[in-house]
């Protein structure tokens, strides 16, 4: 590829320095993805300029004018503070007609909203745990049809937000009790949904139309205690001294049921098409003790750090993070031409 201009979007909390040995260990974790994706373009060869935005529009319009980008390389995840504005900011670049990395707005829209994203799948015969959303300042009343146990989250935060051991509750008390807390302590509606006991996959998909999806990969907790439900709470994705603590392994997801690795595949291609979906995502199932596999959520732009579970699953299959980086930057300038 030609060496391009490139703007990068991230928050401003998150612009790393040039040197990542200036940065303590837990400031290196929190800047991982943006500082690989910054380092890995400039090394081959782009000239790249970054921008931290939370706030304003304006300052995006401006770095366009002044440094005319061929592309932007979205690694916003909220705007506002608000994960359900991320779209708004894409919205912005296609109305200046500027290309960008990653999903587009309507792909966004539909896959944040995690009851949005099971009622279209359930539609289209995909497998989801059964589930019910408590509104805002609504009773909580549990329908019949909703069994115990239940996992309860924020309806439209992501990165495990608000998800904790707490969040498995065996009965309706319980359940008002972590409905309340998302209510109150995350300010969202809660959505309530069958808890699956089994394994916890991730299938990485890459693409616009013809789509790549790689090699399942599984997360793992090497020394969780007896009896202790798998749950990717905020700690075990975020927070490097409880990985370290709970021997956290995300790999190939090995000793899949007969054909179990080619469904996921399969569905996991239907899932990012029904959800309109371009660029990159990441789609999480949960496998149980019969082998069946259910859709848990949708993650459009997840977290592509050299060493997270997207940029270890397309190296595993072949294709090498500075490789990775070039795909999605080509992806964005398709999309928008």
């Amino acid at each position: 590829m030609k060496r391009l201009t490139i703007l990068v979007l991230t928050h401003p909390d998150l612009v790393p320095p040039d040197d990542a040995d200036a940065l303590s260990r837990r400031e290196a974790f929190e800047v991982k993805t943006e500082y690989d994706v910054i380092s890995t373009l400039r090394e081959i060869g782009h000239d790249v300029h970054v921008l931290g935005v939370q706030w304003e529009l304006r300052p995006i319009k401006e770095a366009v004018d002044a440094i005319k980008p061929d592309i932007v390389f979205n690694l916003l995840e909220e705007f506002h503070g608000e994960t359900v504005y991320d779209h708004n900011v894409v919205a912005y670049l296609e109305l200046i007609k500027v290309p960008y990395t990653g999903c587009n707005p309507r792909g966004l829209m539909l896959s944040r909203g995690k009851a949005l994203s099971k009622k279209l799948l359930t539609y289209h015969r995909i497998r989801v745990p059964d589930f019910a959303v408590f509104p805002l300042g609504r009773k909580v009343k549990r329908p019949r049809h909703l069994a115990f146990p239940l996992i309860v989250k924020s309806l439209i935060e992501h990165s495990s937000l608000g998800i904790s051991q707490a969040s498995v509750v065996d009965s309706d008390e319980k359940l008002a009790e972590r409905v309340r807390f998302v209510h109150e302590r995350l300010g969202t509606d809660a959505i309530a949904e069958q808890f699956i006991e089994g394994r916890e996959l991730y299938v990485s998909v890459l693409g616009n139309d013809r789509l790549a999806a790689f090699t399942p990969w599984e997360l793992l907790t090497e020394n969780a205690e007896p009896n202790t439900p798998l749950i990717a709470t905020a700690r075990l994705k975020h927070d490097p001294d409880y990985q370290a603590r709970k021997g956290v392994v995300i790999r190939a997801a090995k000793r899949l049921p007969d054909g179990g690795e080619d469904r996921l595949l399969h569905d996991s291609k239907r899932i990012y098409r029904i959800l309109e979906l371009t660029g990159y995502a990441r789609i999480d199932f949960r496998l149980d003790s019969a082998g069946r596999t259910y859709f848990l959520e949708a993650n459009p732009n997840p977290d592509i750090a050299r060493e997270e579970e997207f940029a270890q699953a397309a190296a595993h299959d072949g294709l090498a993070y500075p490789k990775l980086l070039d795909r999605i930057v080509r992806l964005g300038l398709r999309h928008t031409e």
